[in-house]
């Protein structure tokens, strides 16, 4: 079972290919906001790499937000465009778990966070099982104070995981009992997604490509700059 990872729900384009034998290939870049432009050329490589035929991938993974609006479109359409003209089926995975994962091996109370943007964050709370993490909370939007206040009033011991951490890091470095993981760990990972959808693939736990949804969280900015505009 060959499984096609796709990623592009933060500034990060990410892709990735894998199955038993582990992921055999990654790329990811980080370049503007220019997702559409870098995931097809990224694919093609990545396929390369791994000397596969697009007509082997036997399921299409994609990261189902939250994140950026625009990114996530471009990846959750691209995964499911390729998914139907192979006729395969998907498999989703939140990017907040995508962040959790790579950071698993930890007693600490893991939240996984993703800037997004205004002033806000999507964040969520894991820990650490015999199979990797679990989520403890629903996916959540809020401002890097209540988040502070929310990690100071559990009295636990924290790791902040994702580029929405970072970008507000002088906020969740004053309090007690919280450490921010190194910056190379800020965005999800494809090759975290692969890994993630071949247990999902072990289970039999597929969706078909018109049923996959992404996690949007709130409305897209667009729409809240014009309803902001028409209160005015």
């Amino acid at each position: 079972m060959l499984i096609l990872g796709i990623d592009t729900a933060t500034q990060q384009v990410g892709c990735a290919i894998g199955g038993h034998e582990g992921v055999l290939a990654s790329a990811h870049s980080a370049r503007g906001r220019r997702h559409a432009e870098n995931l097809a050329p990224a694919i093609e490589f990545i396929l390369s790499q791994a000397r596969v035929e697009m007509r082997e991938i036997s399921v299409v993974a994609v990261d189902l937000g939250p994140g950026l609006f625009t990114g996530l479109r471009v990846g959750v359409a691209t995964a499911k465009a390729i998914a139907h003209a192979l006729r395969v089926p998907m498999i989703g995975i939140p990017s907040l778990d995508l962040l959790a994962f790579p950071v698993r091996f930890t007693d600490r109370l893991i939240v996984a966070t993703v800037d997004a943007r205004r002033g806000e964050l999507f964040y969520s709370f894991y820990r650490q099982v015999p199979a990797g993490v679990q989520r403890v909370a629903d996916h959540m939007v809020g401002s890097p104070d209540d988040l502070a206040s929310e990690l100071q009033a559990s009295g636990q011991e924290v790791l902040l995981v994702g580029d929405g951490a970072h970008r507000y890091r002088g906020i969740f470095e004053e309090l007690a009992r919280v450490d921010v993981v190194e910056q190379g760990a800020s965005f999800p990972s494809a090759a975290s997604l692969v890994q993630l959808a071949h247990a999902t693939a072990m289970r039999e736990e597929f969706v078909q490509p018109e049923r996959l949804s992404p996690i949007y969280l709130r409305k897209p900015d667009a729409e809240i700059n014009w309803t902001t505009r028409n209160h005015r």
